[in-house]
């Protein structure tokens, strides 16, 4: 049950690199400065928690940062750290990418997600197809995750 909303953090920043690969193809217009910054720090927090590393995870996280999972639950800033050890992340895959600006200091990013997972799909493992949605807020000079929603995506959709 852990794994689903660690899953789910893990891969919020994996949409640097196919963010911007699939961006391309769909979206002519180049990336604002802003949109870059964003994805790139959601890359950064994926990478962060796929390489276990607290201390780059903390300083991406707002302090009251918040996360529904995707099995519904809530989850915060210490449960994340805390079960970053259990992820079994092994690939994943960003497509859809929005960068929505909120006002100077917020903007809200926007994409699906394919999950892979070493064990399968069983019980307690994140959803293999997800759609995630990241709040960034500016705190000083710095941008942080303040809160993500990872929503599973059913077949249908």
């Amino acid at each position: 049950m852990k794994m689903s909303w660690l899953a789910g953090v893990l891969l919020a920043g994996a949409l640097a690199i196919g963010g911007l690969a699939q961006s391309a193809s769909v979206d002519a217009r180049p990336r604002t400065p802003l949109e870059q910054t964003l994805i790139a720090n959601s890359h950064a927090v994926a990478e962060a928690q796929k390489t276990h590393d607290a201390n780059g995870l903390k300083r991406l996280l707002a302090t009251d940062f918040q996360q529904v999972g995707s099995e519904g639950r809530l989850h915060d800033v210490n449960d994340l750290l805390e079960d970053m050890n259990d992820a079994k992340l092994k690939d994943y895959s960003i497509y859809n990418v929005s960068v929505v600006p909120v006002d100077e200091d917020a903007a809200i990013v926007t994409y699906d997600c394919v999950v892979k997972m070493s064990e399968g799909d069983g019980d307690g493992v994140a959803p293999r197809y997800q759609r995630f949605s990241d709040l960034w807020v500016k705190q000083g000079e710095q941008w942080r995750l303040k809160f993500q929603q990872a929503t599973p995506r059913r077949p249908v959709d």
